[in-house]
């Protein structure tokens, strides 16, 4: 009789032969999922330029907002989470994200709008930027042309910065965070300039190169992190609120990409609580991971300009996983502003859920049951 563990070893031996073969993965990935991903470079530099042709005066030319509040769902929605964490918490305009049909109850005229929808047509997004145009709060859309999002801001007199789709809303991630950057930076928020969004261009391409298809899983990053991952319950760990939104990210990837659950937190906040899960039902060892083969694994995102103590705390909570038998894995965040940093990291998360949905037999591309939800409550 064959036990959990050899079925895992099994497993893992069929998805590395998958993953190294070119034309598996191209079977694999009917949705292209994978050149969907190898766009991100293309998608910041497309989005720089469309956003020096739209006209974002009506909103920026009063100077700084009180707030930009960002509405968005889903694989659009993290954009604005993007935003707030390149903006950082020193910033003085307070940056967030409403996910759902109500803006916050102080939103205001003083306060910017920016919906965003890849689709336009989220009804969440139109109905919060609708209450917008209520409020009087000046606002931004975001999102496909000739979409019901950009008739609400034509009707508004409100800009609108046209964002080509690279075929899914989580694969365009880019062209969707790229205008709330350029929004903000014309606001007077943030100093980025071309040559940030050039080295974020080029760290995307980089990447892209090396997670290329036909690269083998030995000397391709993402391709090893989706082989480390496979078989295990992920619980990834960011070290700032740059790296945290990262975690989200990478969770959020596991679940649309790879069908498969991912648990993210931020440190030091996962520190009071989820690291109690190491001593759980699902660490090494345990009955139910006997049973099931898949284990706790911990997925480090360390950021440079991290807190000393949550560096500290960091290595610490590697070593408690270490010794309870959890594999660690861990993601240095590189570059100086915080936009190539997030790039980093975040183009590699991409690959490595696409190719572990590959390696795992499923097609990356579909989210059928959130249509077949869409529908149920239509």
């Amino acid at each position: 009789m064959t036990d959990a563990g050899d079925l895992a070893g099994l497993d893992a031996e069929l998805a590395a032969d998958r993953l190294d073969a070119a034309e598996l993965v191209e079977a694999g990935d009917p949705g292209g999922m994978l050149r969907q991903v190898a766009s991100s470079a293309a998608q910041v530099r497309s989005a720089v330029r469309t956003c020096s042709e739209v006209d974002l005066s009506p909103v920026t030319s009063a100077g700084r907002p009180r707030a930009i509040v960002v509405a968005g769902m889903g694989g659009s929605g993290i954009a604005g989470d993007v935003l707030a964490a390149v903006c950082g918490s020193s910033n003085g305009v307070q940056v967030m994200t409403s996910h759902g049909y109500q803006l916050p109850g102080w939103v205001g005229a003083a306060d910017l709008v920016v919906a965003v929808s890849c689709s336009g047509s989220t009804e969440e997004t139109l109905a919060a930027a609708t209450e917008a145009v209520r409020r009087g709060s000046p606002l931004v859309g975001v999102g496909a042309a000739g979409s019901p999002l950009e008739a609400i801001a034509t009707q508004a007199r409100a800009p609108f910065v046209p964002v080509k789709s690279a075929g899914m809303p989580r694969s365009t991630l880019w062209g969707l965070s790229i205008p709330l950057i350029a929004i903000a930076e014309q606001a007077g928020i943030i100093d980025v300039g071309e040559d940030v969004y050039e080295a974020t261009a080029a760290i995307l391409e980089q990447i892209s190169f090396q997670c290329r298809p036909t690269s083998e899983s030995f000397v391709n990053p993402g391709k090893s992190l989706a082989l480390d991952l496979l078989g295990s319950l992920p619980m990834v760990w960011g070290s700032s609120p740059l790296s945290g939104v990262a975690a989200k990210r990478f969770a959020a990837q596991l679940n649309e990409n790879a069908k498969y659950p991912g648990i993210a937190g931020e440190l030091p906040e996962a520190n009071h609580n989820q690291v109690v899960a190491f001593d759980g039902p699902f660490a090494p060892g345990t009955q139910l991971v006997a049973e099931s083969g898949f284990p706790l694994r911990l997925v480090l995102l360390a950021d440079p300009d991290e807190h000393p103590q949550v560096a500290r705390r960091r290595a610490a909570s590697a070593e408690l996983a270490s010794e309870r038998g959890i594999r660690v894995s861990e993601l240095v965040m590189e570059g100086e502003h915080p936009l190539p940093r997030f790039a980093s990291v975040v183009q590699l998360i991409d690959y490595a859920t696409v190719y572990l949905g590959i390696a795992s037999g499923v097609d990356p591309t579909p989210i059928e049951i959130i249509q077949e939800l869409k529908e149920r409550i239509s």
